[in-house]
């Protein structure tokens, strides 16, 4: 009785196994979700809506990835849904820097950045201020004049409290010593049209926004960009060090998951992210849509993230970007 009792139970956890395997094996067979944790439009967007059919491509087997934008609170609402999400392959999402670092160290966060598993990452888009063509402020130099003799005067939009934008704008304050009015957004699309449309003076965006923008005709001004160096897509844009202020600012943009995703389909994800990142067809993509495409497999990406983290608790403890 007992034999056949074993045999039995043998024979049951077998099906299991071999059930779970063969669907990951058949993996995906349904639509994925991509979440973008900001608004439509916006850099995450467009690389996000970019890159998708060429993950489907190297998934194979028909497979279908909806990209669904769930912005809000800087990015929160779409960090937490992805992290809150059942760890089955069937919901990935956009991390960005420094957003998905700050929130869990700021606030009380829906999320915590150990529960989510960043597979790789796609896109390092260094921070930059843009203003109207029409404006008065040529330089950085004059926007800094400007400041100095009418504090809180100038509104500097952004893409949400504690992100590179607002962390870059508070960094100016402290090295110039002065005082600018903060107007947060959901996301770069609307910051962006904020500053189009002369509601906010200055805004705080990526360089592939900016070059974008330029691109299609906006009457824009890029003051400076935050790199550690002048970027090739602009090199006659200065460099905030360059003009004195030792400010480097920028976003990495990733392809995440939950954290627990099954192996295979965990390795089957990067494997196609991956080859995805490095197709030539998408990699003109992003050149012609002025993307900086800086691709690092999951361990880099996670190192990355993880220093990031101590870098910004340790800002945070001798400068609360929140007060």
């Amino acid at each position: 009785m007992k034999a056949r009792r074993f045999i039995s139970s043998l024979l049951t956890s077998c099906a299991l196994l071999l059930g779970a395997t063969a669907a990951q094996a058949a993996y995906p067979e349904k639509p994925i979700t991509m979440i973008v944790a900001y608004g439509a439009g916006g850099s995450t967007d467009v690389t996000a809506r970019m890159l998708a059919p060429f993950i489907e491509k190297y998934l194979g087997g028909g497979a279908r990835i909806v990209v669904m934008n769930r912005g809000g609170a800087g990015g929160e609402i779409g960090f937490a849904a992805i992290a809150d999400a059942t760890p089955d392959g069937y919901t990935i999402g956009f991390i960005n820097t420094p957003n998905v670092v700050t929130i869990p160290i700021e606030r009380n966060a829906r999320f915590t950045l150990d529960r989510l598993d960043p597979l790789v990452n796609v896109v390092d888009d260094p921070g930059i201020m843009t203003v109207h063509g029409d404006s008065p402020y040529k330089t950085v130099e004059d926007l800094v004049a400007q400041a100095k003799a009418n504090p809180n005067t100038i509104t500097l939009g952004s893409t949400g409290v504690g992100s590179d934008d607002h962390l870059a704008m508070l960094l100016l304050q402290r090295q110039a010593n002065v005082r600018f009015t903060h107007v947060p957004f959901p996301g770069s699309a609307e910051n962006y049209r904020s500053m189009l449309g002369r509601h906010t003076q200055i805004c705080g965006q990526n360089l592939g926004e900016g070059l974008r923008g330029k691109a299609g005709g906006d009457n824009i001004r890029i003051l400076g960009v935050m790199s550690t160096q002048r970027w090739d897509m602009a090199p006659d844009l200065p460099t905030f060090k360059e003009l004195g202020y030792n400010i480097t600012m920028a976003s990495l943009r990733g392809v995440g998951a939950p954290k627990g995703l099954p192996p295979e389909i965990r390795a089957k994800l990067i494997d196609a992210v991956t080859k995805a990142a490095n197709d030539p067809e998408f990699q003109s993509k992003a050149r012609d849509t002025y993307q900086p495409l800086r691709i690092l497999d999951s361990e880099a990406f996670t190192a990355e993230l993880k220093e990031l983290d101590g870098d910004f608790r340790n800002l945070w403890r001798e400068f609360p970007w929140l007060k």
